[in-house]
């Protein structure tokens, strides 16, 4: 039976993003493979309840030490996997952070993908390839939906590295025929967001604030405006990406934009508080180059996935209000938000 299932490797499974499409793939059937990084204290709890006993006949979620930026370790996780499908989902993905760590994010986020395109390359060219992109490229400056065809204008060391590894991807897919895709992600958020970004950090602090366990959250730029959908719907993307006879790069997002404040009130009212009562400014939020608009356009995915984004705003602020309402009372939290998955495809 082994033998008949397809096998993908995911890097950076740990987290948000890795731990839906490991729902989704194990789901679908797929023997998953995952790149951890080694670390003395444990960091899979958003795919704890999906971990398998290696004795178990149907142990279908393996996983392996690497590095993005060793070549062996990862020529080693190729070898491993055998994958048909490589998701790369690894990277020092938080905005503010890049600024302070710049040269950390550019080795795993930019060079860390020439690393594993080199070795997938010698290992397995025929594997199919996913390199996750993201709407911070766009810089925010072009006003109205950005596509596919939009100029990048990076204003951070994270978006500078990320613009690197979109291009050097698709340089690959046309100079070695590589099946590689590029998936143009805008913001997407989840109960299983980092605590640290702006949409988690609001969720949480309102959860604590009705809980009388927190006065006040402090933020940064509230006018900054995002296009915000669900986690979940955007690994089902990827997937499809990868599914396509040919290699393409994909806008992934909801089309709608609304701004830091919007959130806030939207978030404080799920639980009838009144934001402007809590929410005070820290200079130290603002990032040295602010990017201030960004909305995107996936017609394309539409018209050629099949995909468009099912969870509006709304929606997602209740979703990540209630499951921080839920932790911050000690409930246990359900298996992941309904996992297993039902079919996304008949």
């Amino acid at each position: 039976m082994e033998n008949t299932r397809k096998r993908a490797l995911v890097t950076g499974i740990t987290g948000q993003d890795g731990s839906y499409l490991a729902e989704l793939l194990l789901s679908k059937g797929y023997i998953v493979y995952g790149l951890v990084r080694r670390s003395s204290s444990f960091n899979t709890g958003r795919i704890d309840h999906i971990y398998q006993d290696p004795h178990d006949e149907d142990y279908r979620l393996r996983l392996i030490y690497g590095d993005m930026t060793d070549s062996n370790s990862l020529e080693s996780a190729l070898h491993q996997a055998k994958p048909d499908e490589i998701y790369n989902l690894a990277a020092q993905s938080h905005v503010k952070v890049s600024f302070e760590i710049p040269e950390y994010t550019g080795e795993t986020d930019a060079l860390g993908v020439i690393v594993l395109l080199e070795a997938i390359r010698r290992v397995c060219p025929q594997a199919r390839f996913y390199q996750a992109s993201t709407s911070e490229m766009f810089g925010g400056r072009e006003e109205g939906a950005l596509s596919e065809r939009s100029p990048f204008e990076p204003r951070s060391p994270y978006a500078a590295a990320k613009v690197y590894a979109h291009h050097v991807t698709v340089n690959y897919r046309e100079a070695y025929g590589l099946h590689a895709s590029c998936g143009i992600l805008f913001n997407h958020e989840s109960p299983r967001r980092g605590e640290t970004f702006v949409t988690r950090k609001i969720t949480r602090a309102v959860a604590r604030i009705k809980r009388g366990m927190q006065e006040k959250l402090y933020l940064g730029n509230l006018d900054a405006k995002r296009d915000w959908g669900h986690a979940r719907e955007y690994v089902e993307g990827m997937w499809m990406m990868l599914q396509q006879d040919s290699p393409d790069d994909y806008v992934l997002a909801t089309g709608q934009t609304q701004t830091v404040r919007d959130f806030c009130e939207k978030s404080f009212a799920a639980v009838d508080l009144d934001w402007e009562k809590y929410v005070e400014i820290d200079p130290r939020y603002f990032r040295p180059t602010e990017v201030d608009y960004l909305l995107g356009n996936p017609s394309k995915a539409k018209a050629k996935l099949g995909w468009s984004a099912a969870t509006d705003l709304a929606g997602l602020v209740t979703l990540m209000v209630q499951a921080d309402l839920d932790e911050v009372d000690g409930k246990p939290l359900p298996k992941q938000e309904g996992y297993p998955w039902p079919p996304l495809v008949p």
